[in-house]
């Protein structure tokens, strides 16, 4: 749904600023293998970021379709992106470990609703 492009575009510069901070604040605070991780959670933040941007500013799908994709991708980012934030900061990764995967799982979950809806929209023109 558009109402969510806002949203979007500030999760959007969230991401900016944490890869910054990562990248200079955080060299000399984490471990290579902690720093890695916290990369790639900003990283895949970044890449859902954009495919939302690009769902939403398209009228290939209808607004249910644009909705439920954009929050499948929002949830997966919150669990795991955020899980993997959360355990660079501090936060005990032995009581949050299993968000990071269900974080994937959302991820997962939007990517096979676009490629559903996609097909089903091809096929019905």
């Amino acid at each position: 749904m558009i109402r969510l492009l806002p949203l979007v575009c500030l999760i959007g510069a969230l991401t900016i600023i944490l890869g910054a901070f990562g990248a200079h604040a955080l060299q000399e605070k984490l471990n290579p293998e902690q720093l890695n991780s916290f990369e790639t959670a900003v990283r895949y933040q970044m890449y859902h970021v954009i495919v939302m941007l690009i769902v939403l500013l398209n009228s290939f799908f209808t607004q249910r379709q644009q909705n439920t994709i954009v929050r499948m991708f929002l949830v997966g980012i919150f669990f795991f992106s955020g899980s993997i934030y959360a355990i660079s900061f501090g936060f005990d990764s032995k009581n949050i470990w299993f968000i990071t995967p269900l974080g994937g799982v959302f991820f997962i979950i939007g990517w096979i609703l676009l490629a559903y809806f996609s097909y089903k929209k091809l096929k019905s023109n």
